[in-house]
């Protein structure tokens, strides 16, 4: 194939992409692989959430982004829009805007999610209410979010529970 329409490729290893600690509920890590601060890619972001057991995800929806997940390890629930679903190794999720979604990790280790979200922003949340991580680091107490938090979701445009009404 001609070199003009290959398109662009990475190979991004364990400990690579920045990492950051998450604050409880969602006590573990997220490690961002790909995102337009380090790749090509403008339209999507991509990277690892870690939850540590009998942690989760608190429920939110999305505005503007559409939202896949992954189970890589570890078990746990999504309540989705209100419905239960069991969460095993293989189980993927796809939420579009305005879906509301809560992920648990109630099995007995790790729960390790693959996420991608179109249009990329995801990272810059991460960032926002948690603490840079390096790889091997000890994990640290168990911290709050940042008093900001409000102001960081309507930056995100993240649409939370109590909101009601699709625009």
């Amino acid at each position: 194939m001609p070199d003009g329409r290959k398109g662009p490729m990475m190979v991004i290893g364990p400990d690579e992409g920045d990492s950051y600690w998450q604050p409880s509920p969602s006590t573990g890590y997220v490690t961002v692989k790909i995102s337009p601060y380090n790749s090509p890619f403008d339209l999507f972001s991509a990277g690892i959430q870690v939850l540590e057991p009998g942690t989760h995800v608190r429920e939110h929806a999305h505005e503007r982004a559409h939202e896949m997940l992954f189970v890589h390890e570890g078990t746990g629930t999504a309540i989705i829009d209100g419905v239960e679903h069991k969460l095993f190794p293989g189980s993927l999720l796809m939420l579009g805007r305005y879906v509301q979604h809560r992920i648990a990790n109630d099995g007995p280790g790790q729960m390790k999610l693959l996420w991608v979200i179109a249009p990329a922003g995801l990272e810059d949340w991460f960032a926002a209410i948690g603490r840079p991580r390096a790889a091997g680091e000890t994990t640290p107490p168990v911290f709050t979010r940042p008093d900001t938090v409000g102001e960081i979701q309507r930056q995100q445009r993240f649409i939370n529970p109590d909101q009601s009404g699709v625009k």
